[in-house]
């Protein structure tokens, strides 16, 4: 015959299990979207950078160059 008390150990450990079962997917949930708000995040950040690098290497494509600064008695010294 099955044991009354065996049946309840089961039938607590089962709930119980239930339970975290159920706080673990909620916080897979919110985990999840934090990995895809960190990845908007970072593809935002990482968008802005190249345009900032691109703005910076425009400006020093219009620097002009050592020697056309330079006065003519250090021009002779390159």
């Amino acid at each position: 015959m099955t044991n009354p008390h065996l049946i309840e150990q089961i039938a607590e450990r089962v709930e119980r299990l239930l339970v975290r079962h159920e706080e673990l997917r909620r916080t897979n949930e919110l985990l999840a979207q934090q990995v895809e708000s960190l990845t908007h995040e970072r593809d935002s950040l990482r968008s802005r950078l190249m345009a900032a690098r691109a703005r910076v290497d425009a400006l020093i494509d219009r620097l002009p160059t050592a020697a056309s600064v330079l006065p003519p008695a250090e021009k002779e010294d390159l």
